[in-house]
């Protein structure tokens, strides 16, 4: 279904709207920033690989900032439901972390791991210059950490985690680790999955 690119009311030129598929356009967006970063993406490189005129962008969009917060906007969305996914599949608490952790391994991996994490690259190219960016990026890893610590809290009621471990300071190490994997995997390090999250299951120990 073809979305019409949305923009305000005050910056509308007339005639009639470019429509085009925005999740399209800007999955293609999230892998240029991934790939590139930040201040290495031009706006020549957004057109090619979004397939839209420069025109379009900046009607859809006042600027490569623009486009760059709904690219970021789309990135943690879809990050956010395959991690959601994959600790679904787990039968008790424990399982469910095990899941979310090995979903960050795989992730961390092969081309996709070399293209890296929006989300870290933000953290360490913009949070420090750009308020909004950083505000952004404090706020997914602040809804990853207490999405772990949830878990760890329904393993602890379903007795698959011992009661004794500190769920909220455990999802923060995590956050730390599976930040760590996505760093990792962008530079070309191998990593043997079940191993380091058999390491890592051991804070639930």
């Amino acid at each position: 279904m073809q979305k019409t690119a949305r923009r305000s009311q005050s910056a509308r030129p007339p005639g009639r709207p470019r429509e085009f598929d925005m999740d399209t356009a800007l999955d293609r967006a999230v892998r240029v920033f991934r790939e590139r970063g930040y201040h290495a993406t031009s706006i020549g490189d957004l057109t090619a690989a979004m397939r839209l005129a420069t025109g379009s962008i900046y009607k859809a969009f006042r600027d490569k900032h623009a486009v760059f917060l709904a690219a970021f906007e789309r990135y943690t969305a879809l990050r956010q439901e395959q991690t959601r996914s994959a600790a679904a599949r787990g039968a008790n608490g424990r399982e469910q972390v095990r899941n979310v952790l090995l979903s960050y391994v795989e992730h961390s991996q092969g081309s996709e791991g070399r293209r890296g994490c929006l989300v870290v690259g933000s953290a360490v190219e913009l949070s420090a210059l750009d308020p909004v960016v950083g505000a952004r990026v404090n706020a997914q890893l602040k809804s990853n950490e207490s999405f772990i610590a949830g878990l760890i809290r329904e393993g602890q009621a379903d007795g698959s985690i011992p009661r004794h471990v500190a769920a909220d300071d455990t999802a923060r190490l995590m956050i730390c680790i599976t930040q760590g994997l996505r760093v990792v995997g962008k530079a070309r390090l191998p990593l043997d999955g079940e191993r380091l999250v058999g390491v890592a299951m051991k804070l639930l120990a």
